[in-house]
């Protein structure tokens, strides 16, 4: 695909229709919003619902909608898809921002965790991904698309014991090993899809915590200390690599990871 002379308009998505699950969240929302300033229609995929994202796409029903969907559950993936695609005709772009956990606290210790805790944990951030890519496939076979997997730094590397130490926040096994798994299945989907036009790439973020929920000044202090920056990333920082992922100024990436971590897994 030849760009040349149209630079200008390589990040324009305009008539695309993406769907981010966890669309509602605190990067889902961000990047919702990146999509759409680029004009791309956003199904936005939630699945608890946060009325305040709502109000916030009033007088913009014609480009974002919000459709239930439960990423555990094939069957909701499946009746979300064909709710958006009867809503907007199209599919082009998924980005798996959705997930859910377990085993965070006393429970993130290898030794105390249960296998029900583990399971739930990797289905929560890698099965999720899988039955949500599953679905999309059917829908992007006859004219090609880009899906999108927010994966994390610790599905690369460790997180270091010596800064979380009894912090509630304290990162799991499952999660870890759920998104190193996240960044394999990429990969593999970048391989096997690209007969059908179908590209598969992730976004691998650093530390991005969100204010409210994090308040703890000594852990935020040696968290961020981790970083090169020396700071939290915001998530206006993950948008600019998703929409080049969702538009055509990616269309020769696939396979491919970006990572977005303030330095912390370069050293």
């Amino acid at each position: 695909m030849d760009h040349s002379g149209n630079y200008k308009n390589l990040f324009d998505l305009s008539g695309k229709v993406c769907i981010v699950t966890g669309g509602t969240g605190y990067i889902g929302a961000e990047l919702a919003d990146a999509l759409l300033a680029h004009g791309a229609s956003v199904a936005i995929a939630y699945h608890t619902e946060e009325k305040v994202r709502r109000e916030k796409y009033e007088g913009q029903t014609e480009f974002a909608a919000f459709f239930y969907c439960d990423l555990s559950s094939s069957e909701s993936i499946r009746e979300c898809y064909e709710s958006v695609n009867r809503h907007y005709g199209r599919i082009d772009v998924l980005v798996n921002c959705g997930a859910y956990f377990k085993g965070h606290g006393e429970g993130s210790v290898i030794e105390l965790m249960s296998d029900e805790v583990f399971n739930y944990g990797v289905d929560g951030s890698l099965g999720s991904v899988f039955r949500a890519t599953r679905e999309i496939i059917p829908y992007m076979k006859e004219s090609g698309g880009s899906i999108i997997n927010i994966a994390s730094m610790y599905g690369v590397v460790s997180p270091d014991p010596r800064i979380y130490g009894d912090n509630p926040a304290k990162n799991p096994p499952n999660y870890g090993a759920a998104k190193a798994g996240v960044l394999q299945f990429t990969r593999h989907c970048g391989a096997h899809l690209a007969q059908y036009g179908i590209r598969a790439n992730a976004i691998t973020p650093g530390p991005f915590n969100s204010p409210a929920k994090q308040t703890d000044a000594e852990f935020i202090s040696k968290l961020t200390a981790k970083t090169m920056m020396e700071r939290y990333g915001h998530p206006s920082e993950i948008a600019g690599a998703c929409v080049l992922l969702a538009s055509d100024a990616s269309s020769f990436m696939t396979g491919s990871n970006i990572t977005i971590d303030g330095g912390w897994t370069a050293w």
